[in-house]
C-alpha cells in the first residue's frame, strides 16, 4: 500500500497513476510494495529530520527511512516541496519531472540502491531516467502534465 500525506498546501492530482508507476518500478526490481508512506513537507521539517537522524545541517529534497524486509518494500519517504521547486529551476526541468525524480529516488533507496559514490550515483540516475521514461510513456494520461 502506498499512501500520500500532505503537510503543505501541495496536492497530487495523479495519485493512482503514480502508485501504479511505483509498483511497476518495484516489480521491475523484483520487489513488492508493502507499506510505503510518502510525506510532502516543508524545508524546515526535513532540515530537522536531517539534523536529528543523519547529523547533517543542510537542506535536502528527500529523506528515506527504509523499513523493508526481504523483497517487501516498507518505509517512509519525506519530500520537501520547496527543495523540489528550487531544484527544478536549478536543473532546468519542470516541477513535475523533478518531483517524479525525487519520488522514484526514494523508492530506489527502498530497493537497495545507494548514492554515496560516483558509481552508485550514476547507477541511481540511470534507474531514475528509465523510470521517468516509463511514467511518461505508460502512466501519464493527463494532457496538461499536472501531477
Amino acid at each position: 500500500m502506498i499512501l500520500f500525506f500532505f503537510e503543505t498546501s501541495f496536492k497530487l492530482l495523479q495519485k493512482q497513476a503514480i502508485k501504479n508507476w511505483l509498483r511497476s518500478v518495484a516489480s521491475y526490481e523484483n520487489k513488492k510494495v508493502g507499506e510505503i508512506n510518502i510525506i510532502f513537507h516543508e524545508d524546515e521539517f526535513l532540515l530537522a529530520l536531517n539534523k536529528q537522524y543523519l547529523n547533517h545541517d543542510t537542506l535536502t529534497d528527500i529523506i528515506t527511512f527504509d523499513n523493508s524486509e526481504g523483497n517487501i518494500l516498507n518505509g517512509d519517504i519525506y519530500i520537501s516541496i520547496e527543495r523540489v521547486e528550487e531544484n527544478s529551476k536549478q536543473f532546468c526541468c519542470s516541477f513535475e519531472e523533478e518531483l517524479l525524480r525525487v519520488i522514484v529516488h526514494g523508492i530506489l533507496h527502498l530497493c537497495g540502491y545507494e548514492d554515496k559514490s560516483i558509481a552508485s550515483r550514476k547507477k541511481m540516475r540511470e534507474k531514475e531516467e528509465k523510470a521517468l521514461f516509463n511514467f511518461k510513456t505508460q502512466f501519464n494520461h493527463r494532457k496538461d502534465n499536472q501531477l
